[in-house]
């Protein structure tokens, strides 16, 4: 066998549709784009225009908003916290804080702190030092002899520490 030999297994490239080369062609005249008009024309972008109507997106009234305030939390369960001290990642020893989580990969990255929730069960005894937590997760962090900081808020910029 030689190079110029090597070839594709018959049925293995399609050719492609010859758009535009006449109307017998079954794809000519129009080109599969319809009639004439604005639409058959290369570069159109039209969505959402109206025809000079106001469009729907600006007849409808605004809602909402966006609090630029607002603390975003990573949530995290016992149960997760419980799998990652299974799995070696977590040491029981040292306090459990945001930064610990994020090293032991139990969080992706930190936002403005975690907040613990009750899910799953835990067997060890922790320390954890959170932004928040639920009663259901204090009451089982103590039922396993551990303790739960929750941190204080940090304040925003502009406000003054009372």
């Amino acid at each position: 066998m030689k190079l110029s030999e090597l070839r594709d297994r018959p049925g293995a490239r399609k050719a492609g549709r010859r758009i535009g080369r006449g109307i017998g062609s079954g794809k000519g005249k129009t080109g599969g784009r319809g009639v004439k008009g604005q639409k058959a024309r290369s570069g159109v972008a039209i969505k959402g225009f109206e025809g000079g109507q106001m469009p729907l997106h600006r007849r409808l009234p605004k809602r909402g908003f966006n609090n630029i305030f607002r603390k975003r939390f990573n949530e995290v369960s016992l149960g997760r916290v419980q799998q990652a001290i299974d799995a070696g990642r977590l040491d029981p020893a040292v306090q459990v804080d945001v930064e610990a989580l994020v090293k032991a990969g139990v969080l992706r990255r930190a936002r403005d702190g975690v907040r613990l929730l009750g899910g799953g069960e835990l067997s060890a005894k922790l320390a954890f030092a959170v932004a928040g937590a639920s009663k259901s997760a204090v009451a089982a962090v103590e039922k396993a002899g551990g303790s739960v900081a929750v941190l204080a808020p940090k304040p925003q910029a502009g406000e003054t520490a009372a």
